[in-house]
């Protein structure tokens, strides 16, 4: 799994990978193997191959080359937790509200949710994927702004 993702701040200049990304190829046993950039509202950045990024429904849609989406064409797919968290319930202060959306740490555990998902999608049975393991990764005040921001990218 740790191959399938990369995480670097948007301020530095990117790696191979990136540029990889702004600039694969168009077949699809190229495709397959391209890597995709997702980015998170509040500038951090992580270099996924396309298959891990396709668990997202959603990011499925948009990097579908006749979906018409700019996505496609860049490579880039930016989480807007800020979507997700308007959904939260009314009873949240605005304060509390822009906390959560300027979270970075909602993205890193979706894009560590889609490695997880994309790496196990083959096992045979289920009781040899891990899940305990993957849910003692995401801290408990963070679960209800994860699960959210999960159901609006659709996995």
């Amino acid at each position: 799994m740790e191959d399938d993702i990369e995480m670097q701040n948007t301020v530095t200049t990117g790696t191979s990978e990136s540029n990889n990304a702004a600039n694969g190829g168009t077949d699809d046993s190229q495709r397959a193997n391209d890597w995709v950039r997702i980015e998170s509202s509040d500038g951090f950045s992580y270099i996924v191959k396309r298959k891990v990024a396709q668990a997202s429904g959603t990011m499925n849609n948009m990097l579908d080359p006749h979906g018409g989406y700019a996505e496609a064409r860049t490579k880039i797919c930016t989480i807007d937790e800020r979507q997700a968290n308007l959904r939260a319930p009314s009873y949240r202060s605005r304060r509390e509200l822009t906390d959560a959306i300027s979270r970075g740490i909602v993205t890193e555990k979706l894009v560590e949710y889609m490695c997880f998902k994309s790496h196990y999608q083959t096992v045979g049975p289920k009781e040899d994927i891990p899940v305990q393991e993957m849910q003692e990764r995401i801290p408990p005040e963070i679960v209800l702004e994860v699960l959210l921001a999960a159901d609006y990218q659709e996995m």
